[in-house]
């Protein structure tokens, strides 16, 4: 699903002037004109890096998503085919295969699609903790032969090779980080199409059966294995193409682009992004790369920041980002929604005044016991505070508890008028 589960009982809607491509369209000129937006050299890495993030992302949704597979190994695919991609690299500008860069990517899925073959083959034959605990063990091994194994992966030191050393492509050689922006942008685009795609043929319908009555599936004649196995290739297949691209953009591959935490952080973005929603690893990989390239230019704990959002993710907001933002779907076709713009401002204030208290509190805290001797001096929210001052510590204490306590005495009339915005069981809007 594009967007949100589908109402069936709703009156049916008009396509659009743009017909049902208009939203490739629209990201195409997005991707299009995001470089004259953000014009910058800085902005342009960053946003190579979100591409990437995104097919890695929306790879991973693959398995968790559609198909029910949690998935602690994923970095696999991604690293060898990123490796392959920079050996193919290295084979174009040493031996001179007339492989145009372009390609690199696709080449590096299908390395990350033969390994999905040989892996799946028997990590599919269980779902659940079984075919967890297998990707976790298979993870580590990879990651174990990336230092054994030098003469393919470079030991610790990894593998790095020159992207400029193909044959041009349309005169463009890839000198320039705009240039490799616009093939990440293409790239993108074609890899989500695919996966978007493939989402809509039996098999991805079919993973999306098995994930939630896998004795049904089997009962109407699919097996749960096979379709389990289809959707493994085709993640790793695609994974394997968000490393031949991060291979392309950094030209570089090392041990920790397939170890646990790159499978980590891949599920991260996919989670906290909504992994109900073929949007949602989208929203994840933009969020998270944010944090990762600006939030960490700012302040060592943004892991820690990280970690409390995907806590508060999954005891708050299972459905993820895009969950909570389609949660609004109903109350906005029932004109309701500006019923809760009051209720959310009054508990919106406060809730920002105590995210910021704690936030005071817990940076002030990292500076106490981490500053060298006689720096006192602590930089954040584009201020300096001095964080041996017993009152800067009470205000910081005290604006994080009374935010606390203004949003707890804000959250009944939330709940309120939730009610009210989405009880259907009266006619009219309700008001």
């Amino acid at each position: 699903m594009m967007g949100g589960q589908s109402n069936t009982s709703a009156p049916a809607r008009r396509p659009g002037i743009l017909g049902p491509f208009g939203i490739w369209i629209a990201a195409a000129v997005l991707l299009a004109v995001m470089p004259a937006i953000f014009n910058s050299p800085v902005s342009v890495t960053i946003m190579n890096q979100m591409g990437i993030s995104i097919i890695f992302a929306l790879s991973y949704n693959m398995l968790l998503g559609q198909g029910g597979m949690l998935s602690f190994g994923h970095a696999v695919f991604f690293g060898l085919g990123g490796f392959l991609s920079v050996h193919v690299m290295n084979y174009v500008e040493y031996d001179g295969w007339p492989i145009p860069l372009p390609l690199l990517p696709f080449i590096g899925g299908l390395f990350g699609l033969a390994f999905a073959v040989i892996i799946g083959s028997f990590s599919t034959r269980r779902a659940g903790t079984v075919f967890a605990m297998i990707s976790l063990g298979v993870g580590e091994l990879v990651a174990a032969c990336s230092i054994i194994f030098v003469a393919f992966f470079g030991g610790e030191e990894g593998v790095s090779g020159d992207r400029t050393m193909g044959p041009p492509v349309f005169g463009t050689e890839f000198l320039k980080e705009i240039e490799v922006y616009y093939l990440t942008a293409v790239i993108v685009l074609i890899a989500a199409a695919l996966m978007y795609l493939f989402s809509l043929t039996p098999a991805g319908r079919m993973a999306n059966a098995v994930r939630d009555n896998p004795e049904r599936a089997e009962f109407v004649g699919y097996s749960q294995r096979q379709v389990r196995f289809i959707s493994f290739c085709a993640s790793g297949f695609f994974a394997g193409i968000a490393g031949g691209l991060f291979a392309v953009n950094y030209e570089i591959l090392t041990e920790e682009n397939l170890n646990l935490v790159t499978s980590g952080w891949v599920l991260l973005m996919a989670y906290i992004g909504g992994i109900g929603f073929f949007i949602g690893p989208i929203i994840g990989a933009v969020l998270l790369t944010l944090l990762q390239t600006v939030l960490s230019n700012h302040t060592e704990l943004w892991l820690l920041y990280v970690g409390l959002l995907f806590v508060l993710t999954v005891m708050f907001v299972p459905s993820g980002l895009t969950g909570l933002i389609m949660m609004h779907g109903p109350a906005y076709k029932a004109g309701r929604l500006p019923n809760l713009t009051k209720p959310y401002l009054i508990a919106g204030f406060p809730l920002l005044v105590a995210l910021a208290g704690g936030v005071a509190v817990l940076e002030m805290l990292h500076h106490f016991n981490n500053a060298p001797v006689g720096d006192t001096e602590a930089h954040f929210f584009w201020m300096a505070v001095d964080t041996h001052n017993p009152i800067i510590w009470a205000v910081a204490i005290g604006v994080t508890a009374l935010g606390t306590y203004a949003t707890c005495k804000a959250t009944p009339q939330i709940r309120e008028a939730w009610s009210a915005a989405n009880d259907f069981s009266t006619k009219g809007d309700g008001r």
